[in-house]
């Protein structure tokens, strides 16, 4: 059933892909120049990196210094302590990516990565302050209470998560004895399997945003501009884009916050479609991982409305 209806949504983009090149040329062109102008530069280091640090025994020593913190707030081992701090500061998709990438090597168990996964994957503080707040809020005031809603509302649903699976055994786990380094004869050969694999996983994701790019200009061409579509479905698609949407409707200025917030913690179905593709092979699944992250943004709306509320 699964793969007739994948069959006949990929016939029927084919289709309007034919009857509107117009709408397919300037949704790509829209995505690719996102992807080459601010994804590119900013996530293409951060992945290269994260493969050193996992491919040498560097994650040791960044797992020490994290895991005093971040292995008494979450219970987590020193190597689920080192996914955090990326998949808080990094960005989409690199909490999946990461997670994924340790559950491979066998420094996590399929439980833990599980729970890892229900809230590592962030949007990067940068991405919050310049782009979010800075550029479309325009409201650099509220900077800091806006960086601390969402940032604080993954660690908080982190506590219900850890309850449903169930998982608290972890913390004080000790970093492996067991070789962490790739034998790898030459530097030169780990430098560019690294690299290599940065431009594998930054391509999937120019091609995700190139495509969620098109869905959103087929999605343009509908007639009804109902609210519901135009402030909610609409910029759910890509969170970047989406953001401009919802900042340039003729919604409230407290209610366009919200909605901005919402949409940042819930990263878009792009950013959705982009951690599926990190985590495959690897037991995971992408079903928990959205209710998660729906999760994730009402209790960030409801954050975001006590404090414009109050203040």
């Amino acid at each position: 059933m699964n793969r007739f209806f994948s069959t006949i949504c990929v016939i029927i983009l084919f289709i309007l892909m034919l009857l509107f090149p117009q709408s397919v040329f300037e949704g790509a062109s829209s995505g690719i120049l996102l992807w080459f102008n601010i994804v590119l530069p900013t996530l293409l280091p951060f992945i290269i990196i994260s493969n050193l640090l996992i491919h040498t025994r560097a994650i040791d020593w960044i797992a020490k210094i994290a895991s005093p913190l971040m292995c008494h707030l979450f219970r987590v081992s020193p190597y689920g302590a080192f996914a955090i701090l990326t998949g808080f500061l990094c960005g989409y998709p690199m909490g999946s990516k990461v997670t994924a990438d340790l559950l491979r090597k066998g420094y996590l168990s399929l439980d833990e990565g599980r729970y890892l996964l229900s809230f590592c994957n962030n949007t990067s503080p940068m991405f919050i302050i310049s782009y979010v707040v800075w550029q479309n809020l325009n409201v650099p005031e509220l900077t800091l209470p806006f960086l601390i809603i969402l940032m604080l509302s993954p660690v908080l649903c982190s506590f219900l998560f850890r309850r449903y699976y169930h998982f608290s055994d972890s913390y004080g786990y000790h970093i492996s004895q067991k070789n962490t380094s790739e034998t790898i004869n030459s530097p030169d050969a780990l430098m560019d399997s690294c690299i290599m694999n940065g431009f594998e996983t930054i391509t999937k994701v120019g091609g995700y945003i190139m495509l969620f790019s098109i869905f959103l200009s087929f999605a343009e061409l509908v007639p009804s501009r109902h609210m519901l579509i135009t402030s909610v479905l609409l910029p759910s698609l890509e969170i970047t884009t989406g953001i401009k949407m919802i900042c340039a409707s003729s919604l409230s200025s407290n209610i366009r916050r919200i909605g901005v917030l919402t949409l940042t913690a819930f990263g878009g179905w792009c950013s959705v479609a982009q951690t599926r593709s990190m985590i495959q092979g690897t037991g995971l699944s992408i079903l928990p991982y959205i209710i998660e992250k729906l999760a994730t943004a009402l209790v960030t709306s409801l954050l975001a409305y006590i404090y414009l509320l109050l203040f």
